[in-house]
């Protein structure tokens, strides 16, 4: 599934918030099966592409923090 996104966890080099956001629009787009909502799906579309980015970025974070003891 959404075999365009690309992994953005990277030790080298944190991703982008463009990165984030543009997984995220790719995975709505595929779970949704809207390239581009109507009027009326947008404000749903919008929220879902927020939440995912949103989501996509703690975890990120998460992952490259430095383990705690």
């Amino acid at each position: 599934m959404c075999r365009s996104i690309k992994t953005l966890r990277r030790v080298d080099l944190p991703a982008s918030d463009e990165e984030v956001r543009a997984a995220a629009l790719q995975f709505v787009r595929k779970i949704s099966g809207y390239r581009q909502p109507s009027r009326a799906n947008a404000p749903a579309f919008d929220l879902a592409v927020d939440d995912v980015a949103q989501a996509a970025r703690v975890l990120l974070d998460s992952l490259n923090a430095p383990a705690s003891r």
